[in-house]
């Protein structure tokens, strides 16, 4: 079995994923993962399969088909896992919302190195005032190179500039 990984997204209703689940049933394959969200009248997801490589041909051709219901959906081979021991560090961010808190944060991670493995974001109104916060989960892949308390000072430093708190946790 070779694993692929999907992207889809259509307009919400009931039986989307039970559409798309049938249809990857029906040509062997295999639902392992997936990441799957509805967000401004939308349904998005990113789902990883397993499936014989004998009929990845006929899947895909398959999924492509669902374009006709709506469902657009993207196939890629999976990629291999990142070369090089790596810490798991989990990132909470909240603040007023403003634009470029993603942009600032992620070039600072990327800039040493920092891969971003999952993140989700949401801006909800704060409990008293009503204004806009933004919050942000993270996970990230930090190099053994670089330590905790070290990623932790240059993201002081960037999350007094943006406004925000800011908390790193090592994973266990």
């Amino acid at each position: 079995m070779e694993h692929l990984v999907l992207t889809l997204i259509a307009r919400d209703e009931p039986g989307l994923v039970e559409r798309i689940a049938l249809c990857i049933s029906n040509h062997g394959g295999n639902w392992l993962e997936s990441r799957m969200a509805r967000m401004a009248g939308q349904f998005a997801g990113i789902v990883r399969i397993a499936a014989p490589l004998s009929s990845h041909a006929d899947l895909v051709a398959a999924l492509r088909e669902l374009e006709g219901q709506g469902i657009r959906v993207h196939v890629a081979e999976a990629g291999g896992e990142p070369v090089g021991a790596r810490q798991v560090i989990r990132l909470e961010l909240v603040g007023n919302d403003r634009p470029g808190i993603v942009r600032d944060i992620t070039r600072l991670l990327s800039s040493h190195g920092v891969n971003l493995e999952r993140l989700n974001t949401e801006v909800i109104p704060a409990p008293m005032s009503g204004e806009l916060l933004f919050q942000a989960q993270a996970l990230l892949a930090v190099p053994q190179s670089l330590s905790l308390e070290q990623l932790q000072t240059h993201l002081e430093g960037l999350a007094d500039e943006l406004m925000v708190e800011l908390k790193l946790h090592a994973e266990s």
